[in-house]
């Protein structure tokens, strides 16, 4: 269990009573000075109570928070515990507050008004759905869209939906495979059920292998289009494709496989899984991330065959067999997505 300092104080009573905040906004932060402050203060008129959880930074970030937002919650942790453990810190602190939802959001992002509410009213309308993907756009380019929704498909690849076309072209809500981490809300009482992020990932598709696994329960994942947030995008990780962040996908697309599918629907797959690794191979070796990309695939393997692996592998239940009927189609549907989404 990470040590944690608490500051900040009690959760506060909002202006519009304890019924009328619904939401808690969670907020992961790892030496984000550039970002925080900028997030925070677009939060300051939406109707919910907001926790940071600090991996433990040593730019003066977590200072910042505890000085100029005294409203905010701050968990600060001792050490860097990615992006999944900062976060299921943070569910676990925010259920003193009894929301009815849970909202991620990174740290830097700025929202625009009326956020909350588009994401709650989406969830509110869909008894099915557990989780709301916002319609994300580029910070320094706000006409282009940087994350419309997640999808994943039967090359073992997840992608954004969208991602650098015109934002006035993902205007109308729709069904996703899974809701982007970066901006969404998820049902806490369906958290409740399917369980939290995953940390064997540490950061990098556990957003999708959450969506996947309430898909496995039968629930949905929806598009909200009317909750835009602005994205500056790798803030920390510096650029879109790194050592660490080739390293950590890899390792994650392969435990992804491994503990979502049953071994049938592994097998019926195999073809597209092999293509798309080698793609991918080809991908980073021009891109001379090559040596990143093997070992993290290598890290995936031996994850999947340790008994921390296997222990987080999703049973397959008979009952829920239609539920991976309609995922399997999808995953071959999104192939075509993957050109046009």
């Amino acid at each position: 269990m990470p040590h944690e300092i608490r500051s900040g104080g009690k959760p506060r009573r909002d202006k519009l009573g304890d019924g009328g905040i619904r939401s808690t906004i969670i907020i992961p932060n790892y030496n984000g000075i550039k970002y925080i402050e900028n997030c925070l203060v677009s939060l300051a008129g939406e109707p919910a109570r907001v926790i940071v959880v600090d991996n433990g930074s040593v730019d003066g970030s977590r200072e910042v928070v505890e000085e100029k937002f005294p409203t905010v919650r701050v968990l600060a942790l001792d050490r860097n515990y990615g992006f999944c453990g900062a976060v299921n810190r943070g569910i676990e602190e925010s259920r003193k507050d009894k929301t009815t939802y849970v909202i991620l959001l990174n740290n830097d992002t700025t929202v625009q008004p009326g956020f909350v509410r588009a994401m709650e009213k989406a969830l509110d309308s869909d008894g099915r759905a557990f989780s709301g993907a916002a319609r994300m756009v580029n910070m320094q380019h706000p006409a282009l869209i940087d994350d419309a929704g997640d999808y994943y498909c039967a090359l073992g690849w997840a992608f954004a939906a969208g991602k650098d076309k015109p934002a006035a072209d993902y205007g109308r809500p729709r069904e996703i495979f899974s809701a982007c981490g970066g901006a969404c809300i998820y049902r806490r009482s369906i958290l409740a059920k399917i369980g939290l992020l995953d940390e064997n990932h540490f950061a990098y598709l556990e957003d999708v292998d959450l969506g996947y696994r309430a898909k496995i329960y039968g629930y949905r994942n929806i598009y909200v289009p009317e909750a835009v947030v602005h994205h500056a995008g790798s803030g920390v990780s510096g650029s879109r494709h790194n050592d660490f962040k080739v390293k950590l996908s890899a390792k994650n697309s392969v435990y992804l496989v491994y503990k979502n599918m049953p071994l049938l629907q592994i097998l019926l797959n195999l073809p597209f899984l092999f293509a798309g690794f080698l793609i991918k191979t080809l991908f980073f070796l021009k891109k001379g991330l090559i040596k990143s990309w093997l070992q993290g695939t290598a890290e995936g393997l031996r994850l999947a065959c340790s008994e921390k692996g296997r222990a987080k592998r999703v049973r397959f239940v008979r009952s829920r067999f239609p539920a991976y009927m309609r995922i399997q189609w999808e995953l071959w549907r999104n192939l075509w997505y993957r050109i046009y989404m």
